[in-house]
């Protein structure tokens, strides 16, 4: 299975180093000298890394034939694939892959169906499943263990305990005025 692992940025001095959008969460496996990575566009590629090293909270890259600025910045925007077992788990016990969630089918702890995950959107603060309900309509579920309280890849679903709202409109309304 190909996964997206990075999204090549500018060129960065002029010796051939480009910075790069790390796109996964274990890019010292993905992204590490010796690497040989697909590309999209195809015809830019196969790409290996000859050296990597992190400057200013940015990774930087250099592969091997890119040995200038001019040659660095042609492979701006250009995303790099890594060839994945579709069966390798990650390290830790609680962590998942896109691919694993994408298609698994959410339901409430009650046995309720919420839909099918289509697309995990990944912000600053947490991850979200963008969830297809059975109307055609999507809801976001937060990636929280406090929502998703289990994820069952042999039954191919996520189990959650929405709070009120979350996927209804019976929203509990606190408010500290007081009723007239």
């Amino acid at each position: 299975m190909q996964l997206v692992v990075a999204r090549i940025g500018r060129a960065h001095g002029i010796k051939g180093e480009v910075t790069v959008e790390v796109r996964t969460d274990e890019p010292e496996l993905r992204l590490a000298p010796g690497a040989v990575l697909a590309t999209d566009p195809a015809s830019a590629g196969p790409l290996t890394i000859e050296t990597g090293r992190v400057h200013s909270g940015r990774l930087l890259l250099r592969f091997e034939g890119v040995k200038d600025r001019t040659a660095a910045e042609a492979l701006r925007n250009i995303l790099l694939i890594a060839e994945v077992d579709p069966d390798e788990l990650p390290e830790e016990e609680d962590e998942y892959y896109d691919h694993q969630l994408i298609d698994l089918d959410v339901v409430t702890a009650d046995g309720v169906e919420v839909g099918r995950i289509t697309e995990i959107s990944h912000l600053p603060s947490q991850d979200l499943f963008i969830v297809e309900r059975p109307d055609g309509s999507e809801v976001m579920i937060p990636f929280v263990e406090e929502i998703v309280t289990e994820i069952d890849l042999q039954e191919q679903r996520a189990v959650i305990t929405p709070p009120p709202g979350l996927i209804d409109d019976q929203a509990e309304i606190a408010s500290t005025r007081e009723e007239p």
